[in-house]
């Protein structure tokens, strides 16, 4: 198998899920040869610093952080990446150039999710050294592109090296993805479907009992295109009236505001760069404030029902919650399968 850009010694990422990717994930994610990602997007600046730390601790690999670059602490969270060797930063909306510069000064890789042609595009052009691509039937935020499709296009607009995300479980997927011409692919929902994912377990069975019919996609939970388990809380969202909205809105970004201990100024500016850098009008700006708090519900405290569970189409066909280690060894196994089966029409 090819090198790729991350250094891992297979060409697989484990996203940056809210919650999910951990220090104790990431470690076994990347021991198991892949290359992991910190979530800090939802973190305070402390919280941000600390974790970066510890997985510095507990990781014997080189691994990767997310983080928004308007939220609060972003210039402290750089700082923290830089002291602590962290290989790459993957980041998404309102990508702020000074910071970029930086982090490749440092010889950081920037490597951004992107959901579109166009944002690809815009992407390079801001210095990225290499891309995600998510396409429809990813989980959480995502386009409306289907993966192969936009893969295809992207390929033909950049330079730069690309990783495959939005359906992928398996070695005949990162095989699919290679013979496309990624360097790789990008998991976040099977890695969430793993023994030292931190999810509770009872959330981790609603996963398990979804189909993949009841996975869809509103923009009523937070103004984005947001893939979801259309569960009993997402169902009474997506019926709600813009007023309703509106107020479930306020009272979970006061949430978010007591979890991230941003203070109402930080909250305000990054609530500007969030409209500056986005396509978003100022009530989808305001929505985006319900995300955190309600999916922590699930995620966290292990309330499947009352709150909100991001995902991947592809969670309606996994139905075991393997080790990180045994997933990878039978990636590898069904690539090499699925590799001797090309040599062949």
């Amino acid at each position: 198998m090819s090198e790729n850009i991350l250094g891992s010694r297979y060409p697989i990422i484990q996203t940056a899920m809210g919650w999910v990717a951990t220090p104790q994930l990431v470690a076994a994610s990347t021991s198991a040869g892949c290359f992991g990602f910190l979530a800090l997007a939802t973190s305070s600046k402390e919280e941000a610093i600390e974790l970066i730390e510890e997985t510095a601790r507990i990781s014997s690999f080189p691994f990767g952080i997310n983080f928004h670059m308007f939220q609060p602490g972003a210039k402290e969270i750089i700082e923290a990446a830089i002291e602590n060797n962290v290989k790459a930063v993957s980041y998404s909306r309102s990508p702020i150039p000074q910071y970029i510069e930086k982090l490749k000064m440092n010889n950081i890789i920037c490597i951004p999710t992107v959901g579109a042609l166009k944002h690809a595009i815009k992407a390079e052009k801001l210095g990225a050294d290499a891309l995600v691509i998510q396409g429809s039937e990813g989980g959480g935020h995502t386009g409306s592109t289907p993966t192969t499709l936009l893969l295809s296009s992207v390929l033909e607009n950049v330079s730069v090296p690309v990783f495959a995300a939005g359906g992928f479980r398996d070695g005949y997927g990162l095989a699919a993805a290679k013979a496309w011409g990624a360097q790789g692919i990008a998991m976040g929902t099977r890695f969430m479907m793993t023994q030292e994912s931190p999810v509770p377990e009872n959330t981790k069975d609603a996963y398990l009992q979804a189909g993949i019919d009841e996975i869809s996609v509103t923009k009523k939970f937070d103004g984005l295109p947001h893939r979801l388990i259309f569960n009993k809380y997402i169902q009474n969202i997506d019926k709600s009236n813009p007023l309703k909205l509106f107020f479930i809105s306020l009272k979970s970004a006061w949430k978010y505001k007591q979890i991230s201990q941003a203070s109402f100024g930080d909250i305000v500016k990054s609530f500007f760069a969030m409209l500056r850098g986005d396509d978003l009008s100022i009530s989808q700006t305001i929505m985006a404030a319900n995300s955190p708090a309600v999916i922590q519900k699930a995620m966290v405290e292990g309330n499947p029902d009352q709150g909100a569970m991001p995902s991947g189409q592809v969670a309606g066909i996994i139905k075991e919650i393997p080790s990180c280690e045994n997933l990878v060894k039978e990636i590898i196994e069904q690539y090499h399968k699925a590799s001797e089966n090309l040599k062949t029409l």
